[in-house]
């Protein structure tokens, strides 16, 4: 009898993504064009309310929706270019969680800024467990030099908001806007400096497409909480385009939505004054390059999967709840720490299921995922902190809430492939693999 192999994360592909994929091969547009659009409204429309299936084609659908998401090809992209229109640069310093996967601080390096780690919480946020920033350590980081906190809402849970927000507000003084260089994107990120008027708090959400929570007493959507927002969109997130995220934005007084959304085009198509779609109409080939950026659109094909992913995730999503539901009922049973996913004031968009084995060190750790292998149980785990990688220096002194959380944990597979019968093998791997390395 063959093996049962159960893989980490793979894409939940059905045939309505692949018809929708060659629909987009047959209508000659391959490149950016309708979909990605109808995408970025139709991703608006679900950050806004919550649903999937609001109808983004007609005009009132196409103002109130357009120019509030830019689907790109990746969240690395995406955040990238968020602290790009906040301004970030050399000489700047931004503060992000040490635990964390390397795109969210390569992002501030690629601007040229300094990235200042702040360990987590010991053994995570008290009521979920996620490896959320010390929020006191976060405000002793604040100086004169800080320009952006990038928050990363792991797992799919959600940060605490509301205390990121007191804390910026608090050191507003601290916060000088940067004057503008004279450059298009430079004024531009002077008068956001200015309108926001304090450490911009960016969403590192590349887990967290649906989560929601309330802040300001009011439930908001991943998306509709930060400054500026990032999603991620690869093969193994919750939704998927193959590769691919967003960038999102909260509402600027004084600033026309339309003016960031255009910027963001410019800087994600080399600068270039009209993509494709606005070539097309008679007589409009010719075009400016406003400033030497960057290539990072997302294609129509890309879009038609994702087009199709949404229609699906409500359903998707809420097989990831029931798998969890599972999960936690047995490892309350086996004694094991994992991630509460839901609270009374905050719902997780349920992306990785990390567990930690009390008593366990790193070879003890290594162990649990090798007697998990060789029950056909792939693992993974969630994430080495960022500042033991050569990157960052080899050196975890700094983060030491970090190490000891990462050092026994082990994340199980998570995905919408799985069947009841597929949990059940994984939850009998992980009592034998405890047993079997007796802890």
């Amino acid at each position: 009898m063959e093996k049962t192999v159960i893989p980490f994360s793979p894409p939940d592909i059905s045939e309505s993504e692949i018809a929708e994929v060659a629909e987009a091969l047959r209508s000659g547009w391959i490149t950016t064009g309708p979909r990605t659009k109808l995408l970025e409204r139709r991703l608006a429309a679900y950050i806004e309310t919550g649903r999937a299936d609001v109808d983004c084609t007609g005009d009132d659908a196409v103002a109130r929706y357009g120019n509030r998401v830019v689907c790109l090809n990746s969240a690395t992209a995406a955040e990238e270019l968020n602290l790009r229109l906040l301004g970030v640069g050399k000489g700047d310093e931004v503060i992000v969680p040490a635990y964390t996967y390397t795109a969210t601080a390569s992002a501030a390096v690629h601007c040229g800024a300094t990235v200042r780690f702040v360990d987590i919480q010991k053994d995570g946020d008290a009521v979920t467990g996620m490896p959320e920033m010390d929020y006191d350590a976060l405000e002793a980081a604040i100086t004169e030099k800080t320009k952006a906190i990038v928050a990363v809402d792991l797992g799919g849970l959600v940060c605490d908001y509301d205390r990121l927000f007191e804390i910026v507000e608090r050191k507003k003084s601290l916060f000088e806007p940067a004057p503008s260089d004279g450059t298009p994107l430079g004024d531009l990120s002077a008068r956001i400096q200015r309108a926001i008027g304090r450490v911009p708090v960016v969403a590192d959400c590349a887990h967290s497409l649906g989560a929601s929570r309330v802040v300001g007493g009011k439930r908001l959507f991943c998306g509709a909480i930060a400054d500026f927002t990032s999603f991620s969109f690869h093969a193994v997130k919750n939704f998927t385009t193959a590769e691919g995220g967003a960038a999102t934005w909260l509402p600027l007084p004084g600033i026309d939505n339309g003016e960031i959304y255009k910027m963001f085009q410019l800087l994600s198509l080399h600068g270039q004054n009209k993509d494709a779609l606005a070539k097309t109409k008679a007589g409009a080939w010719e075009y400016d390059i406003i400033g030497p950026w960057y290539k990072c659109n997302m294609t129509d094909i890309m879009a038609a999967i994702g087009l199709v992913q949404l229609d699906r995730y409500p359903a998707l999503l809420s097989r990831r709840r029931a798998i969890i539901a599972r999960y936690d009922a047995v490892c309350d049973e086996l004694g094991l720490f994992h991630l509460k996913h839901h609270t009374a004031n905050m719902d997780s968009s349920n992306h990785l299921y990390p567990v930690r084995f009390p008593g366990l060190d790193e070879a003890g750790r290594g162990r649990i995922i090798e007697e998990m292998a060789a029950r056909g149980v792939a693992t993974n785990v969630h994430y080495k902190p960022l500042p033991l990688m050569t990157a960052y220096g080899a050196d975890g002194s700094g983060c030491p809430n970090s190490c000891d959380y990462y050092h026994n944990l082990v994340t199980l597979p998570l995905h919408t492939l799985l069947t009841d019968d597929d949990v059940e093998t994984v939850l009998s791997a992980l009592r034998e693999s405890l047993a079997a390395v007796g802890a």
